[in-house]
């Protein structure tokens, strides 16, 4: 399992995991492939620059990546204080209803209470590149896609390449007229942010649309996939979702057991696209918390980052209660193969068993 991408990367498996965890992020560079640590849940710079001291520890001094998020839309200034000023009341109103009526208790008086994510901002990105370049990484990816053309040769300018995210061959290509060196080829089977082009579709459109390496993303969670998706034309995968039942992510997340339990026992049918939870449309998981918002006397959610500082509060308090039936947890439809908690050295292992099984059975209808 080796491809251009491989040596462009300095890396030996093309399988590149997107996830907020960097224990996660670590140990899948360890085991041979990239892993790239999501920045946005980092408000302030100094926490990230503390973490990504603490990968360049933990690699083993093997490559790896970040993934920021710069939505072209957002202001470049403002504060938590100032956006809170334009949520609606009524809003709120429903937020503290539909915890009363899901039996989700308050915050224990001890709990440490994480603030509404502003790194959905421009400058707070911004602070996320500008500390990442302090550090010997080897990619940035920009979840909303290109990032300013500024930033890209900032990256240039120290060797290192740019990825961005891309739901439609368009995008693909505006993306690489901005000078981005990977695009990651994103289907509607995805966690989290998604277009509406299923990934059969959508990796070989791109991939026919542009000149630069793709990886292909969405659905991905066996070795046989990564195959169809090499043979798709992609030069390798982008994985996420799949980390998120892995014992390294609770190193990181010590409170997602309870989200674990639910990945565990859901089908690839028990997720949702839904702008609830950043206020652009994402796939979460399917439970009592998105069938709230679902329902008839729900308001519209808020456009980004107002949606996610609408519902931080009630995020917090869902996690820390601990309870399967009311998580709120961007995963994609591939939670279907989740079937329990493993290390991440064990799913790239399996990822590369099942990639060769593939490869065998494939060769023997010749």
């Amino acid at each position: 399992m080796r491809t251009s991408l491989c040596d462009r990367l300095g890396i030996d498996l093309p399988i590149v995991g997107f996830t907020p965890s960097e224990h996660v992020a670590a140990a899948l560079s360890r085991a041979g492939g990239l892993g790239v640590l999501g920045c946005v849940r980092f408000n302030d710079a100094a926490e990230l620059d503390r973490v990504l001291t603490w990968m360049d520890e933990n690699t083993g001094g093997k490559p790896y990546g970040v993934d920021i998020v710069m939505p072209a839309k957002i202001p470049a200034e403002g504060t938590q204080v100032d956006l809170s000023k334009m949520i609606p009341e009524g809003h709120r109103e429903f937020v503290d209803r539909v915890l009363r009526d899901l039996a989700v208790p308050p915050l224990p008086d001890d709990t440490d209470e994480r603030a509404g994510v502003l790194g959905w901002l421009h400058s707070v990105a911004r602070s996320h590149v500008e500390v990442a370049l302090n550090h010997p990484i080897k990619l940035i990816a920009n979840a909303l896609g290109s990032p300013p053309t500024d930033v890209i040769g900032q990256c240039h300018d120290r060797g290192i390449p740019v990825a961005a995210l891309a739901g439609k061959a368009v995008h693909a290509v505006r993306h690489v007229e901005n000078g981005v060196d990977f695009v990651v080829a994103q289907g509607y089977e995805a966690g989290g942010h998604t277009g509406e082009i299923a990934s059969m579709v959508l990796v070989p459109e791109i991939v026919d649309a542009v000149d630069v390496p793709v990886l292909a993303a969405g659905g991905i969670g066996s070795g046989r996939q990564v195959a169809a998706a090499l043979a798709l034309g992609a030069s390798g995968v982008w994985m996420g979702s799949y980390w998120l039942a892995t014992e390294e992510y609770l190193q990181t997340m010590g409170e997602s057991a309870a989200m674990q339990q639910a990945l565990v026992a859901a089908s690839s049918s028990d997720t949702v696209r839904t702008r609830i939870y950043t206020g652009k449309p994402a796939r979460l998981l399917k439970t009592r918390w998105t069938e709230a918002w679902a329902a008839a006397d729900a308001p519209e959610p808020l456009p980004m980052p107002l949606q996610n500082l609408l519902v931080s509060h009630a995020h917090n308090r869902i996690h820390a209660a601990n309870d399967p039936s009311v998580v709120s947890m961007p995963v994609g439809q591939i939670v279907g193969r989740m079937n329990g908690v493993r290390p991440v050295a064990d799913v790239v292992a399996d990822l590369v068993s099942g990639y060769e099984d593939a490869l065998s059975r494939l060769d023997k209808t010749r």
